[in-house]
């Protein structure tokens, strides 16, 4: 929290709010009332914004200024629409390469994902609003600035946005160990969305059941699993290889 951008006070948080602020979370001291308070809390319901109610002594460590009782954390990237972006794509006439993140918790791999994605010529990165990693001063600072040069979208839920580029002509294939599949032997030439799952369970068995593909990276040796930034790395390298240089 102490490396984000803050903000004090039931107003000024509702103020945030009312102007279109990218809110990542909401601190609010437990046993807090009153009719402000309540309006807060409606906004957040009506925004799906994260809230955590927690006690005052966690607040005064996040500041010593005077917060009312509520902290919130602004983003410091703004977010895209799925739809304008897909379009936006297509139109382009370049092969759309898109990545799904469910679930990812670390705002590092988050970061390192984001400046390897700019680096392959990813056109979005796609995340949950709820049970994703924030987007903090240590995602900024592990992307190397790429954050600002990769589109961001904000879902739902992960299997709309499925749906969606499913129904653009996009398909989506999941990294994943439950499969034979590997990653060599599907065609990531053609428009393609990847999905990337958490550090600790990988991709869901629910969003599993919807994917195009389900492709695993060959391992050897007794480490059953890489890092999720670095089999997203091999997932995004191999679909420049094919794109570049499969007919030579």
């Amino acid at each position: 929290m102490k490396d984000t951008t803050q903000i004090f006070g039931i107003r000024t948080v509702i103020e945030a709010i009312d102007a279109g602020k990218t809110i990542d979370k909401i601190f609010i001291q437990k046993g807090l009332q009153g009719n402000l308070i309540d309006e807060l809390r409606d906004k957040i319901r009506e925004n799906e914004i994260q809230a955590a109610v927690v006690p005052v002594e966690k607040l005064n460590r996040f500041t010593k200024k005077n917060h009312q009782g509520v902290i919130a954390s602004l983003s410091p990237v703004d977010f895209h629409s799925l739809e304008d972006l897909v379009l936006s794509v297509t139109e382009s006439g370049e092969t759309p390469l898109f990545l799904l993140l469910d679930q990812l918790s670390d705002v590092r791999n988050l970061g390192a994902i984001i400046r390897t994605a700019a680096c392959t010529g990813v056109h979005g990165i796609i995340i949950p609003k709820k049970g994703s990693a924030p987007i903090t001063a240590d995602t900024v600072k592990t992307s190397a600035g790429a954050i600002f040069k990769v589109p961001i979208v904000k879902v739902d839920h992960i299997k709309d946005a499925m749906f969606y580029l499913q129904g653009s002509g996009i398909q989506v294939v999941a990294a994943t160990e439950k499969t034979e599949k590997t990653l060599y032997e599907c065609d990531l030439s053609i428009p393609t969305a990847i999905i990337m799952g958490s550090e600790e369970k990988g991709v869901s068995a629910s969003v599993l059941k919807l994917v195009d593909q389900k492709l695993q990276l060959p391992m050897s040796g007794s480490i059953g699993s890489l890092n999720v930034s670095v089999a997203c790395g091999a997932f995004l390298y191999e679909c420049i290889r094919q794109r570049r240089y499969s007919d030579s």
